[in-house]
């Protein structure tokens, strides 16, 4: 029988070698140089991290003592004319709680009304809730001229203890001149309704209703109420929390935000390198060194 001929390799078919299997990412990460370097990079994403915080805290900061700021100014300029600052049903900007004001006009004794639960050093009572028609705001009526006529401002007097003690109130009569804080209206419920002279709340959109428009949607906390609570007047409320508007430094945001990605990226880089090291595994089928995980490299 002929000899049969010597078979040929199949160039296609390459002998197995541990060396130069490919190996999993967890193989890869689990080198002492890929842990030490997964080390560095996490204590790098929490320095990130933290400097983001400390960034978020200064934006914070910086807008609050902006508007404390601005709030101390405007309460050492004294007291501005309101047609100057607000205008009848006009949107109640938040900067303006605290902001002293002056306006003249009458009060509409008829309208007043006594708000139950409030509390004043400690007590529960009421509060003095009375309409004052508008006749001078500063602006010579130029604010409502485009209204349905004056403008209606929501005073509070003070605080009592009883309604008794509202109801023996004696208003000033004719055109008086208020000197007082802004304060934005109560938010608007089933709780707002008039009830037998009483209101839950001072929400000037429910308010409107009883004493006609046009309002102001913000309301006046008198500096000084009727009478003295010894001579059996209201009690003054101290001025309102002055408030420039709530929110944050935009530049220190932007910064913050820099620093949290940073810290990312810092993690997706000791991705990337164990990756990378993974794909060298086999580069150009050299094998993978056994103590340093690095292919290509001579033989001993």
């Amino acid at each position: 029988m002929p000899a049969s001929a010597p078979s040929t390799p199949d160039p296609r078919v390459i002998d197995a070698d541990p060396s130069t299997e490919r190996r999993t990412f967890l193989q890869v990460a689990r080198q002492p140089r890929m842990i030490g370097l997964l080390l560095v990079f996490v204590l790098a994403a929490l320095v990130c991290g933290r400097l983001g915080a400390w960034q978020l805290d200064r934006a914070y900061e910086r807008a609050e003592l902006a508007a404390q700021q601005e709030a101390a100014e405007a309460a050492a300029a004294g007291p501005s004319a309101l047609g100057d600052v607000l205008a009848p049903q006009e949107s109640f900007p938040g900067e303006l709680v605290g902001r002293e004001v002056r306006v003249t006009g009458e009060f509409e004794p008829a309208g007043s009304l006594v708000v139950p639960g409030r509390a004043l050093e400690g007590r529960t009572g009421y509060l003095v809730l009375t309409p004052f028609r508008v006749s001078d705001d500063g602006t010579g009526g130029a604010s409502w001229a485009d209204l349905s006529g004056a403008p209606v401002l929501a005073v509070v007097q003070g605080w009592v203890a009883t309604p008794a003690d509202a109801e023996a109130l004696t208003l000033p009569t004719g055109e008086v001149t208020l000197t007082g804080w802004l304060q934005v209206g109560e938010s608007t419920s089933g709780s707002a309704a008039v009830v037998d002279g009483q209101t839950e709340q001072i929400a000037l959109s429910a308010l409107v209703n009883e004493w006609g428009g046009p309002i102001y949607t913000g309301y006046l906390v008198a500096t000084q109420g009727p009478g003295s609570p010894e001579d059996g007047g209201v009690a003054a409320l101290p001025r309102p929390t002055i408030d420039g508007g709530s929110g944050a430094n935009l530049q220190n945001i932007f910064y913050a935000l820099q620093w949290w990605v940073f810290g990312g990226f810092a993690v997706l880089l000791w991705v990337r390198l164990v990756r990378d090291e993974m794909a060298g595994g086999r580069r150009g089928g050299e094998p993978t060194d056994a103590g340093t995980g690095i292919a290509g490299l001579p033989s001993a």
